[in-house]
């Protein structure tokens, strides 16, 4: 039987649920049955009453799983982390560029996740701010916002760093005060050179990894000789692609909304699931073709499998800041840099109640009983263990 594009069963947890079974990795399988679970009795529910005296009715509003790998969870979080970040941005241009890792190193990669990923980022955010710190291009310390992807359109494995870069940067003076500095970079093109960008990535990267393999921080697999693809790849052009800038500190916001907090694949992209071939079709953009949308048709172990392999590190952070947005000294660099540039302060984080942002966002009013459309819903019990159903 081969089922269309239904609203349950064409989505992640409706494969995993039918089809996963057991992952290698104990933490994926973890991931894996927080997923397969979501929003099922099995995380339990808050019960709620219509108090209208001629309804009431009974509702069973299911426990999400909250995990940062499930397509159907995290968007309110995703609000007020976004609406945090607004509060940061100044008016100025901001710049887009992506660093990516060449396709040799995905094995040592898939079997040293963490290390790697965390390598990564430092040789990323070191290339950016060694260039911002050269007088040639900016002499200051820029903003720098960076987001880890490990896939590609098709689901494969290809880790890459986002980054959005300020166009411009504070400098502290002896006397401790803070002045800005604009940059003076066409603005058609990136801040600083990107070929030479590419060169001083590759080799921050690539001494990284050799120091993490000498100190066995990092494990090669048996049979593999890495220290042949290391040498190989000094002389292999990597990919450092700088995007045209952003339009504006409203163009950083709608980016922030759409790839910051994404996973792997959205529920959205799954078109057919065919349960009589057991196979999983889905859109994807091939960048190779101008972007041009196709689809896109996995067994459905495959697509697990790639699904699996971006699953993070436990406790692995995949937005961080460099730069005057540092975490340390965050807020009094920004508060000093508002000041300089002679800005209105800006205003103070008011965490919005997920009541609220529920509505805004969805339309939905979380106390509309569905059977009177009234407003008139009581919670009456909380638990964490699966429900007995009720009759009404």
């Amino acid at each position: 039987m081969t089922t269309a594009a239904t609203k349950e069963a064409a989505t992640v947890k409706h494969i995993l649920q039918q089809y996963h079974r057991v992952s290698s990795n104990s933490h994926v399988q973890q991931v894996m049955e927080q997923l397969k679970k979501c929003r099922t009795a099995q995380l339990g529910y808050h019960l709620y009453k219509c108090n209208n005296n001629d309804c009431n009715q009974y509702k069973y509003q299911y426990h999400s799983c909250r995990n940062r790998h499930c397509p159907s969870c995290g968007s309110l979080q995703k609000e007020q982390w976004i609406e945090d970040r607004r509060r940061e941005l100044l008016p100025i241009q901001y710049y887009h560029v992506v660093f990516t890792l060449p396709h040799e190193l995905n094995g040592i990669i898939l079997g040293n996740r963490k290390a790697l990923y965390n390598l990564l980022f430092s040789a990323a955010s070191q290339t950016l701010l060694s260039f911002a710190s050269n007088p040639t291009y900016l002499a200051a310390k820029p903003a720098i916002l960076a987001v880890l992807h490990s896939w590609g359109q098709q689901l494969s494995f290809h880790p890459h760093v986002h980054c959005i870069v300020s166009s411009g940067g504070m400098v502290t003076n002896k006397n401790k005060t803070i002045r800005w500095i604009h940059a003076s970079g066409n603005k058609n093109n990136f801040l600083f050179p990107v070929k030479a960008m590419a060169v001083v990535y590759r080799a921050k990267y690539l001494q990284g990894l050799k120091k993490m393999i000498a100190s066995r921080a990092v494990i090669a697999s048996s049979g593999s000789n890495i220290t042949d693809t290391i040498k190989a790849l000094y002389n292999k052009t990597w990919v450092v692609y700088a995007k045209k800038p952003f339009g504006g500190p409203e163009q950083v916001i709608e980016y922030l909304g759409r790839y910051t907090h994404k996973v792997a694949i959205t529920n959205s992209r799954i078109k057919v699931v065919d349960d009589t071939n057991r196979s999983v079709t889905f859109d994807y953009k091939d960048y190779s073709a101008n972007g041009m949308q196709k689809c896109m048709q996995l067994d459905v172990g495959e697509f697990i499998r790639r699904f699996e392999q971006h699953v993070l590190p436990k406790y692995f952070t995949k937005i961080r800041s460099y730069g005057y947005l540092s975490n340390r000294n965050r807020q009094t660099n920004i508060a000093a840099i508002v000041q300089c540039m002679q800005l209105p302060p800006h205003p103070k984080k008011v965490v919005i109640p997920w009541q609220v942002r529920l509505q805004e966002r969805f339309g939905i009013v979380y106390n509309q009983c569905s059977h009177c459309n009234q407003p008139t819903l009581l919670l009456v019990s909380l638990s964490y263990k699966p429900p007995m159903i009720m009759d009404g």
